[in-house]
């Protein structure tokens, strides 16, 4: 299959027999051979909705993993190795987001198929959080029992390269400012990321398919955020206002300033005096009281001005094509590109504010193909988003180094339903479930062709 051919199916629900079915009419799987070691990278983001106990539109549901899992055995005829394996939001309690998922099925599937089987949470470290998200303490995990890989896209091989930030810098996942800026200095760009998912012979992404506050959607580029081991080494977004080169929030106004001055400040501070951090718990009280909270408020590179996360999106795109195990990078030749399959769950999906408080949608929708951004294409298109407005996808048509693809987007074939291959632009329009956006994209992401 070309990777300009995506496969678009509608109407669809939770049963693993059709799904299976259809997986395997693609004939996607064909590039798996016995004895091959197959990594499956679900999106496992945390056990549960922000704001309630959903979770069957927040991360992949079970029976498409089931599915997916079913059709690989088959593929590796008894001889080979399947391994799940995700880095979730760093307070998820993984042991209860597997609760949702039939592990001893599939272990006792594999054991059956003569296949190896492993489940791993690829994470460093799991943090323990207050209720409005300060980090009390955290603990260290077992992590990537292969370890991690410390992969340098420097200087033009990342899309960080000549990206300007505030006086600040980049803004990681805690509170070591430090630790994220020394990785992204201008000049080296680190990614701390799983050596199971490098070492594999294909790996296949099962993404959920969400709005999203950061990255305006996540789907298979996007989900690739999960095969990093230190989420800290991950931009999230540049500290500070547009006046002063960030993009941590999307207006110059003076209350914004502040706000970005007091929390560097007493970040800074916990950092160097963790004892001090339960008197972050009731000024972050305040503070959502005098600036407002996550749900209304745009902060923290939650909307369509960020210019941050999408560089650490296809950067980490172009880690898992062409890192070796040893941190090198491979030819930059897309023919020496690792092998890849994307599989996305949209039956259920998420608009609004996801990825952790979405709404429901029930969208019906099940993506397959073998390259990331030609799959997000077709899923922008039917959530009725704009590819173009959606940086981490139309920006990964440009990489001058370690390219992603080699096509344009109208050169992207769509098999609707098995129908006849059309162009995205010839699809018909009654498909589109036209997605809400996350709050800070609302009237700057949709289509409105």
């Amino acid at each position: 299959m070309d990777e300009n051919q995506v496969y678009l199916f509608t109407d669809m629900e939770y049963n693993e027999a059709k799904i299976q079915r259809v997986i395997e009419e693609t004939h996607l799987l064909d590039i798996i051979e016995p004895g091959q070691k197959v990594v499956i990278k679900p999106n496992f983001v945390q056990e549960k909705h922000d704001n309630s106990d959903d979770w069957d539109y927040v991360i992949t549901h079970p029976v498409v993993m089931t599915a997916v899992i079913k059709a690989v055995c088959k593929k590796l005829e008894n001889n080979g190795e399947i391994i799940i394996a995700d880095a979730p939001m760093t307070p998820t309690r993984f042991d209860t987001l597997i609760q949702h998922f039939p592990v001893q099925d599939w272990r006792l599937l594999c054991d059956e198929n003569g296949i190896a089987f492993q489940l791993i949470d690829l994470r460093d470290e799991e943090w323990f959080n207050a209720s409005n998200g300060i980090i009390l303490k955290s603990q260290k995990l077992p992590g990537d029992p292969l370890g991690k890989v410390m992969c340098n896209l420097k200087d033009e091989a990342s899309e960080f390269w000549g990206k300007q930030t505030g006086s600040q810098g980049f803004y990681g996942a805690d509170y070591d400012i430090k630790e994220t800026n020394n990785a992204h200095n201008g000049s080296d760009n680190w990614y701390s990321v799983s050596k199971t998912v490098i070492s594999a012979d294909v790996f296949i992404n099962v993404p959920k398919l969400k709005a999203h506050k950061k990255a305006g959607m996540t789907c298979c580029l996007k989900n690739l955020i999960g095969i990093n081991t230190n989420k800290n080494l991950l931009p999230h977004h540049s500290t500070g206002t547009p006046a002063e080169g960030g993009d941590q929030f999307d207006n110059s106004e003076s209350s914004r300033k502040l706000e970005s001055a007091v929390t560097v400040y007493a970040k800074k501070i916990v950092h160097c005096c963790k004892f001090l951090t339960p008197l972050l718990v009731p000024l972050k009280n305040i503070a959502i009281k005098v600036w407002g909270d996550n749900r209304k408020s745009v902060r923290s590179g939650g909307w369509y001005g960020n210019d941050t996360l999408w560089r650490t999106i296809v950067d980490l795109n172009k880690v898992m094509y062409y890192a070796n195990q040893d941190g090198s990078l491979r030819e930059d030749s897309m023919d020496m590109r690792k092998k890849y399959i994307a599989i996305v769950d949209g039956i259920l999906a998420g608009e609004g504010n996801g990825p952790l408080a979405p709404d429901k949608v029930e969208a019906g929708f099940l993506l397959a193909g073998s390259n990331p951004v030609a799959v997000d294409c077709v899923a922008a298109w039917a959530m009725g988003f704009d590819y173009q407005k959606i940086p981490s996808v139309c920006k990964a048509f440009d990489c001058k180094k370690y390219k992603l693809v080699d096509f344009t987007y109208d050169s992207i074939i769509c098999y609707l339903n098995h129908n006849q291959g059309t162009s995205i632009g010839n699809l018909p329009k009654n498909v589109i479930k036209y997605f809400k956006a996350a709050n800070g994209w609302v009237g700057h992401i949709e289509n409105n062709n």
